[in-house]
């Protein structure tokens, strides 16, 4: 549904359309957890110090964490590339191949997007149960 997105952010913010697609399929519970339903983040992206926009209180690894609020899932998913682009520590995955989705998952979890220790894993598993590693070559 959303590979449109990922491909036209893939080409322009050079993440992968395969990272995007599984980290949103992934953080957002497909869609269906209530921080993505709530909020529109499919992403888990938390406030940050320089966000300006609405924002929601939520339990996540600390009790009332804030996450950003977007407008629409297409939002979520131009900021995603933005919000990767822009953090010096993920400066690394981007001299790794657009098709390098093993050195992506496990570059995020390193630069912490992620608590979870099996959080590459996940993402690897997604992306090859699902062929997203197709995406990356459109």
């Amino acid at each position: 549904m959303f590979s449109p997105y990922a491909i036209e952010s893939m080409h322009k913010k050079k993440v992968p359309a395969s990272i995007t697609l599984s980290q949103g399929l992934l953080e957002s519970g497909v869609g269906n957890s209530k921080l993505s339903r709530a909020t529109n983040n499919h992403f888990g992206i938390k406030c940050g110090g320089n966000w300006n926009g609405e924002s929601y209180r939520y339990d996540d690894d600390r009790p009332n964490e804030c996450f950003r609020v977007y407008g629409s899932v297409l939002d979520s998913y131009e900021d995603h590339g933005d919000f990767l682009r822009t953090r010096s520590w993920y400066a690394p995955l981007f001299n790794l191949k657009i098709t390098d989705y093993k050195g992506w998952a496990k570059g995020l979890k390193k630069a912490g997007y992620a608590t979870d220790p099996k959080y590459p894993s996940k993402l690897i598993d997604i992306i090859e149960k699902y062929r997203l590693y197709e995406y990356d070559t459109k």
